[in-house]
C-alpha cells in the first residue's frame, strides 16, 4: 500500500482535503493530471502579462478563507467597493455607503437609487446578513422570483444588480437559487473582493505549500483513468481495486481510501455519479497603453447593449499583472453552449465577437478601443456549477466503499464551497479510517 489516502485532483477542494488529511496524521498522495496545481484557479504568463483563467476574485470575507488561508501572504489587492454603471446619460458610480462615504452624493445623484428600491433591497438581502442559517434552511425559489417577491424593481435592479449578478453567477435569466444569491451578496456586503498581486494562481500555490509542509506527496502530470475498479470511459477496463487509482501509464497508486476532487465535467468518468450541470464564461484580455479609467471598481453596462457582462482595469488594482507602462483590461461575457442532455446552457447561443466586445467596452468607458491589443481570450466552458433552487449546501461525502467525492459542485459554487467541501470530506475520511 502506497499511502492511507489517494486524492485525485489538485484544485482548491483537493488541496484543502489533502492538507487536512495530512494534518490528521494520515499519509496522503495527491495525483494531478496537469503539471501545476490549481484546477480552475490558474494564472498564465503571456508576453509579460499575468492572466487568470477567466476573471477571478477572492473575497477575504469567506469564512473558509479566513480560517484556512493566510490572506496577507497572498498580497491581496482590493477592488473598489462599488460598481461603475454605464447609463444612456453617462458613466455613474454606485459606491458602498460605509466603505466609500465620500461617494454617497455621487451615488444619490446617479438616478439609480430610490428610497423604495433601497427598502426592497434591504428586505431581500437583510435576512442573509442577519441570519444566514435561516436563509440556508428556509424556503427557496429562483432569483428572479425572489426579487419580485420583495418588490425590487426599477433601475437599481435592471441596471445595477442584475447586470452585476450576471457576471457573478454566469447567467442572465434569473434561474439561480435565490437563497444562494443572497448569501453570495452577503459576502460582498461584508468583504471587499480582490486579486492576489500575482494572480489567482497564488491561492492554490499557497494551499499546496501548506499541504507539502504537512507531508502530502504530490504527483503532478499524472492523469488518472480509473478509480476503485471503475475505469474512465476513455480507456479499456482497468484492474484498479477499491482504494486505488490507475494512472494513464498503467501504474497504480493504492491506499485505504480515494478522494475524487476533479472538476464537475470529469467526475462522472471516475465515479458512478451524474455529471453536474455547469455554466460557461468567456474572458477577453486586452492590453492598453493608457487606462480607460483610473477607477478600481468593476464596470457593468446598465443598457445591456451587447455581450459584455462586466469589465475592469485589473492593473488599477494590481499593477504587477502587466509589464511596466502597460495596462490590462478584462471583459467577461457569457459562453453559450449546451448541456450533455442537449438543453441550452445560456441564453443567446452565439459566442461574442471581438468587434462587439471592443465596441461595447469602448462605450462603457467612452474611449476608442481600436488600439487595444488582444492578449488572449479564455473560453471557460465549465466556469461554475449550476446552483438551482432549492439550495443544496452539502452532498454525501462517500459515494462507494472507500471512495469519496469533493468539490464546489458538491457544496456551493464558490471558493468557499470548494474549501468547505474539501475539509468536510477529509473529516469524513478521517472518521471512517479511525473506525476501521
Amino acid at each position: 500500500m502506497d499511502c492511507d489516502v489517494v486524492v485525485v485532483g489538485a484544485g482548491l477542494a483537493g488541496l484543502r482535503c489533502a492538507g487536512r488529511l495530512a494534518e490528521g496524521g494520515r499519509s496522503v498522495v495527491l495525483v494531478e493530471a496537469e503539471d501545476v496545481v490549481g484546477g480552475r484557479q490558474r494564472t498564465d504568463e503571456v508576453d509579460g502579462f499575468l492572466l487568470d483563467r477567466g476573471f477571478q476574485v477572492l473575497n477575504p470575507a469567506y469564512p473558509a478563507v479566513r480560517r484556512w488561508v493566510d490572506v496577507p501572504a497572498l498580497d491581496l489587492r482590493s477592488f473598489g467597493a462599488g460598481v461603475l454603471v454605464r447609463r444612456t446619460s453617462g458613466l455613474v458610480e454606485v459606491a458602498h455607503p460605509l466603505r466609500h462615504p465620500s461617494g454617497a452624493w455621487a451615488t444619490l445623484r446617479s438616478g439609480l437609487i430610490t428610497p423604495r428600491a433601497v427598502l426592497a433591497l434591504g428586505r431581500w438581502v437583510g435576512p442573509a446578513v442577519a441570519a444566514p442559517r435561516r436563509v440556508v434552511h428556509g424556503p427557496d425559489r429562483p432569483r428572479r422570483d425572489g426579487l419580485d417577491r420583495v418588490g425590487l424593481r426599477g433601475p437599481l435592479r435592471t441596471e445595477v444588480l442584475e447586470p452585476f449578478l450576471a457576471g457573478v453567477l454566469a447567467e442572465e435569466g434569473g434561474e439561480t437559487s435565490d437563497a444562494f444569491t443572497r448569501l453570495l451578496v452577503r459576502m460582498f456586503a461584508l468583504g471587499v473582493p480582490g486579486v492576489p498581486a500575482r494572480g489567482i494562481g497564488a491561492l492554490p500555490e499557497h494551499l499546496a505549500e501548506r499541504a507539502r509542509r504537512s507531508g502530502v506527496e504530490f504527483r503532478l502530470g499524472e492523469p488518472v483513468v480509473g478509480v476503485g475498479g471503475r475505469p474512465s470511459g476513455r480507456t479499456k477496463p482497468g484492474t484498479a481495486t477499491k482504494g486505488s487509482v490507475e494512472l494513464a501509464g498503467g501504474a497504480r497508486v493504492s491506499g485505504r481510501a480515494v478522494v475524487v476532487a476533479v472538476g464537475p465535467e470529469a467526475v462522472s468518468s471516475l465515479v458512478d455519479q451524474p455529471t453536474p450541470r455547469t455554466k460557461g464564461l468567456q474572458t477577453w484580455w486586452f492590453a492598453a497603453d493608457e487606462p480607460p479609467t483610473r477607477s478600481t471598481m468593476l464596470a457593468v453596462d446598465g443598457r445591456r447593449s451587447g455581450p459584455l457582462l462586466n469589465t475592469v482595469v485589473l492593473t488599477n488594482t494590481a499593477p504587477g499583472l502587466a509589464p511596466r507602462g502597460r495596462h490590462l483590461v478584462q471583459v467577461t461575457c457569457l459562453l453559450p453552449g449546451v448541456h450533455d442532455d442537449g438543453g441550452p446552457r445560456s441564453a443567446g447561443g452565439v459566442a461574442a465577437r471581438e468587434a462587439e466586445v471592443r465596441r461595447q467596452a469602448g462605450e462603457v468607458f467612452d474611449v476608442d478601443t481600436c488600439r487595444w491589443e488582444l492578449v488572449r481570450r479564455h473560453d471557460i466552458r465549465h466556469a461554475l456549477p449550476e446552483q438551482l433552487a432549492p439550495l443544496r449546501t452539502t452532498s454525501p461525502a462517500r459515494v462507494d466503499d472507500g471512495v469519496y467525492v469533493c468539490g464546489d459542485h458538491r457544496d456551493t459554487a464558490s471558493i468557499q464551497g470548494a474549501l468547505v467541501s474539501g475539509n468536510r470530506v477529509a473529516e469524513a475520511v478521517l472518521a471512517d479510517l479511525a473506525a476501521t
